[in-house]
């Protein structure tokens, strides 16, 4: 069957998603959503000073954000860091996990105003848009007219240049690789310029750029080949499988057969029924294949977000005891057997989008996610993770199996043939930094990887083990970025990039006498209210669950230095609280 059928059509205007609750910006220091909070200081034109987080919501950091309308405004903005000697970050929709869409005193761009779907080809499936669409609005405008996005993660509220960045995958890889295999064309903003990269047109930058965290260039536009699907439903087969060892068996006998498939663990079941899960594999439904209730709205794709967590519940509310109720329930409620059931797209990939502010269930320390991939091969690997959580009572009722199929060239791009596991992990139990450094070490052994867009506590010692082709993609990087502007919190704790190098002048804040230097706060140091700050404050980040302190930001523009944050561990498995910076009304 042909995807609606007609003329190329063409739009400009904006479409930006209307779902509340949809973005990870955080706001404040105390993990609360909505209006964000701002620190003291002097920001550039059209800038706020704001504290930023991930949607964990454990590693907070202030920066000036701007939020441009265009390529031209981003490649601006590039510039006048270069003249400044600033650091420079774009940031989507904040759904990376930990600290990758921060730039702590550094210059950070809402990427979300370049928001514009300029080509839809409804025949061939692909769409030209700008990098700050969501997914989201993507699957409102194309299955309607029989397309869906070629891959997608957990959540429809990631923006096109988000997806690349992270080169996120989905319940497909197995079959269809991850984003970046789907994209034609990229337009990245660079430091030395504006270029235009794909996989036929200086393939080294593009696959650099593929899961490169924004490191490579910021991405202003982009060109996606799409999926036929025929209907906004899937015909979902479920399946309960006893233990780890049943689960994996059912997974690599038989999810070739269909396009998506993912299960969920009960990394609290303990012997016999040690890892014990639920399966769900499925692919597109064609309207035949629905009953006749809904093949009137076969092609219908407007979700709503009906419920929202109003608070941010006291801590302790996820704990081995509720957790272990909850997975007890889970399995329970599943069926043991049943096929071609369908499910709406959104039921089937985004159940969790249906609740706004869900990550606050985790309560105001916030939460990890530890994602790992490892060889086929190494099946003993997952095993001893699943029984190193059981054993140590670390509550994760997030706990997702899949497949991955081979990967692509992209030296940081992160899948890899073989499985993947993530667990959603509350910040808190003393064990769980020690916990998740020695799982590390596990996964280098057996050949694997943990996800950069889910990180926030890596120890850098254990990256280019984890990632060997490091260096190659530093060497495409320093032809874009040859002085370094381009950074992020996460770039500086792992020693991605290098120091930034000063410009050939002096800034416009130094000549007035300002300090362009932001000063770093110790936590639980109070603010002084009567001498705010003049220039962006980096918070002293939280320590807990393995996490090292947050990299501190350069000095002064004419000699620019950046000091290398020292991997710290709390006693107590839980982070240092921020210290709330000075806040202003904004104008």
């Amino acid at each position: 069957m042909t995807p609606s059928g007609g003329k190329k059509s063409t739009a400009a205007s904006s479409t930006r998603s209307t779902a509340a609750g949809s973005r990870g910006d955080l706001g404040a220091a105390d993990g609360r959503t909505g209006t964000p909070s701002h620190a003291g200081g002097a920001p550039g034109p059209g800038g706020r000073l704001r504290v930023l987080a991930g949607w964990g919501r454990s590693a907070p950091s202030a920066a000036e954000v701007r939020r441009p309308a265009d390529a031209a405004a981003v490649q601006a903005v590039i510039d006048e860091a270069a003249a400044t000697a600033r650091r420079v970050l774009p940031r989507g929709l904040g759904r990376s996990y930990g600290d990758a869409a921060q730039c702590a005193g550094g210059l950070v761009l809402d990427m979300t105003g370049l928001d514009r779907l300029h080509e839809v080809d409804p025949v061939a499936g692909t769409v030209r848009c700008d990098a700050g669409v969501a997914l989201d609005t993507l699957m409102r405008v194309l299955v309607p007219q029989g397309w869906f996005v070629p891959v997608t993660p957990g959540t429809r509220y990631v923006t096109v240049g988000g997806a690349l960045a992270a080169d996120v995958h989905g319940k497909n890889h197995h079959r269809d690789g991850s984003f970046a295999a789907h994209v034609d064309r990229v337009a990245l903003a660079t430091p030395t310029g504006a270029v235009e990269v794909g996989p036929a047109q200086d393939p080294d930058l593009f696959w650099a750029t593929a899961g490169g965290m924004g490191l490579t260039g910021i991405a202003t536009e982009a060109t996606i080949r799409m999926l036929p699907a025929p209907s906004a439903y899937v015909l979902v087969d479920t399946e309960r499988a006893s233990d780890l060892d049943d689960l994996m068996g059912r997974m690599a006998a038989r999810d070739d057969e269909y396009r998506y498939s993912v299960a969920w663990i009960d990394c609290l079941a303990r012997g016999r029924h040690l890892g014990r899960g639920v399966l769900t594999r499925g692919d597109h439904a064609t309207e035949d294949d629905l009953p006749p209730r809904l093949r009137r709205t076969a092609r219908a794709f407007d979700p709503r977000m009906p419920i929202d967590v109003p608070v941010t519940p006291p801590p302790g509310l996820l704990n081995p005891l509720t957790v272990a109720a909850f997975n007890e329930a889970w399995f329970r409620a599943a069926p043991k057997h049943r096929t071609g059931h369908p499910e709406h797209l959104t039921t089937f990939f985004h159940p969790l989008d249906g609740i706004g502010g869900w990550n606050r269930l985790y309560g105001r320390s916030g939460f990890v996610q530890y994602q790992l991939a490892v060889p086929f091969g190494s099946e003993d690997c997952i095993r001893a993770v699943v029984e190193r959580f059981r054993r140590h009572r670390v509550a994760s009722f997030l706990g997702v199996l899949k497949r991955f199929g081979p990967g692509d060239p992209g030296p940081l791009s992160f899948p890899a043939q073989g499985w993947t596991l993530a667990l959603d992990l509350p910040i808190g139990p003393p064990s769980l930094g020690p916990l998740l450094d020695e799982l590390d070490e596990l996964v280098v052994a057996a050949g694997g990887r943990v996800y950069l867009a889910k990180d926030g506590r890596l120890r850098p010692d254990v990256l280019a083990a984890m990632y060997p082709d490091l260096d190659r993609w530093r060497a495409v990087r320093a032809r874009v970025d040859p002085r370094g502007l381009l950074d992020s919190d996460l770039a500086r704790r792992l020693g991605l990039v290098p120091t930034p190098s000063g410009p050939a002048r002096r800034s416009r804040a130094s000549r007035a006498g300002q300090p362009t230097t932001p000063t770093t706060r110790t936590a639980r140091t109070r603010t002084s209210q009567s001498t705010p700050p003049t220039a962006p404050t980096t918070l002293a980040t939280r320590s807990g669950a393995g996490r090292p302190t947050p990299p501190t930001a350069p000095t002064p523009p004419t000699a620019p230095t950046t000091r290398t944050a020292r991997t710290t561990r709390s006693r107590s498995g839980r982070p240092t609280p921020p210290t709330t910076p000075t806040e202003r009304t904004d104008p």
